[in-house]
């Protein structure tokens, strides 16, 4: 069992978008479509989806996060008056299949030959997340892909990381959370989870009174 897993541990849940699958990986693929400034509205993109996300949740709304990721686009190339708005469909298209990260596939098998069961929760609605899945090829690595439309309110509510107890029938100090997003870390152990920050991007700490358990850069570090 590895060191970083509490020994008491019997599911790792993850989340998707930036954690599992590389969210900016849409827009590279069509960077010199997009034009010079693909890398800001893939930023613009992401920042709004996100936003769009806590601002209907805290307001007692939902849409689906497909929705939100239409609309987060649409206002990303408002922004970025270079962009050629005629890749749009290309883009979205992409968003369906994102790149998983190339520790992703290893990390999930080498959890499951240790006796964890391995999960999805995500904000993305499950048309999302099972084209996600499936172009990545982790379905068989995999014992749960779970969506927080099931709730129809998103992370950071602790109505959407109760299904993950529901689904998996495990009490709240048996899964380990493991997200990129320090946000979403914050809100897993406010949920009493033990939380795990992949910080990718050596990115700076925030809710630093509500602490994740371990913050590594890669995957990798849950089996190290």
């Amino acid at each position: 069992m590895p060191t970083l897993i509490p020994a008491n541990t019997k599911a790792v849940v993850f989340d998707a978008y930036g954690t599992l699958f590389d969210v900016h990986s849409a827009v590279a693929r069509h960077a010199a479509q997009v034009g010079p400034e693909a890398t800001r509205l893939s930023e613009i993109w992401r920042a709004k989806q996100l936003e769009y996300s806590w601002v209907l949740s805290l307001a007692g709304r939902y849409e689906s996060f497909w929705s939100l990721t239409e609309k987060a686009l649409d206002f990303a190339f408002a922004r970025c008056s270079t962009a050629d708005y005629s890749v749009r469909p290309l883009l979205l298209d992409a968003y369906r299949g994102l790149d998983a990260y190339p520790e992703v596939r290893i990390t999930l098998q080498a959890l499951r030959s240790r006796g964890l069961r391995t999960a999805i929760l995500s904000n993305g609605d499950p048309a999302m997340l099972s084209a996600s899945v499936s172009a990545a090829d982790l379905g068989s690595v995999l014992d749960a892909v779970l969506s927080v439309d099931a709730a129809k309110i998103f992370k950071t509510s602790p109505d959407a990381y109760q299904l993950a107890l529901e689904e998996l029938s495990l009490n709240v100090d048996e899964i380990v959370f493991v997200s990129s997003n320090r946000w979403d870390v914050a809100g897993a152990a406010v949920f009493g989870f033990t939380p795990v920050w992949v910080n990718r991007l050596g990115m700076p700490d925030e809710y630093t009174d509500i602490p994740p358990h371990a913050v590594i850069d890669t995957l990798y570090g849950l089996v190290q």
